[in-house]
């Protein structure tokens, strides 16, 4: 299927509880969050921007070359964010946005073009991400590795940080432990419209997981396997020397 047109978002703040400051935070001579770009602007969409609510961040992307939307601090997520992005630009209820991940340096482009296409084959759901199989048992016991289960369709029934689905025996026979949540999503922008409109939700509250919220609300969520893998973000001073390892080798 022919790629839709779509314009990828990337939020960033420049606050981060375990790395701060960690958009512009320097890999191979470069801040993180314009390795982020660079990646993004491979993939096929019509546009990228940063979302960003701090000065320090728009200077430097504005230097390198990139569309900046100054958004409001307030924001409490990334979708509130995104979703301010849309109005400021005027798109269209129709149209498709890509939410990547801003300390996401070394995500394959592919995958964005995924979700997107994903997205338009799919009219009936409103908002389309990616997982990665688990092959590790202390994985899938990880809080901070969100799983989801599906339907034979590939539709979302539910996304935790606990271990789903739960094995009543004790026991997984063979070598995958479920499927890990990707953070990246394609939204059709009247979803991301009704999203900001609506209360945060008991699940949503209870898992610290904002597409909870959409689907209490009844939006359905489809998630397909990654068609590349996609190397971990930086959270910690451990995962930014690994992906400044991996990066200065290339």
């Amino acid at each position: 299927m022919t790629t839709p047109a779509f314009i990828v978002v990337i939020p960033a703040r420049f606050q981060s509880s375990r790395l701060p400051g960690k958009m512009l935070l320097d890999i191979a001579d470069k801040p993180m969050i314009l390795h982020v770009v660079e990646r993004a602007r491979q993939s096929l969409a019509s546009a990228v921007y940063v979302a960003t609510d701090d000065d320090r961040i728009r200077s430097v992307c504005e230097a390198a070359g990139a569309r900046v939307c100054m958004t409001d601090p307030a924001h409490q997520s990334g979708t509130d964010r995104i979703a301010e992005v849309a109005a400021q630009l005027g798109l269209g209820t129709d149209a498709f946005v890509v939410n990547v991940q801003g300390d996401e340096p070394l995500i394959p482009p592919a995958v964005i073009n995924q979700v997107a296409t994903n997205l338009a084959a799919r009219p009936d759901v409103g908002i389309c991400t990616l997982y990665a199989d688990i092959h590790e048992e202390s994985e899938f016991h990880n809080p901070n590795a969100v799983k989801l289960v599906t339907d034979h369709a590939g539709n979302v029934l539910y996304f935790s940080r606990a271990p789903i689905p739960w094995p009543r025996d004790g026991h997984i026979d063979g070598t995958l432990w479920g499927k890990r949540h990707l953070g990246i999503y394609g939204y059709r922008v009247n979803v991301l419209q009704q999203f900001v409109s609506w209360p945060p939700s008991p699940l949503e509250q209870t898992e610290k997981l904002e597409q909870l919220r959409a689907m209490t609300q009844g939006v359905r969520l489809h998630a397909e396997r990654c068609c590349e893998a996609i190397p971990a973000g930086v959270d910690t001073a451990e995962d930014l020397e690994v992906v400044r390892q991996l990066l200065s080798k290339r």
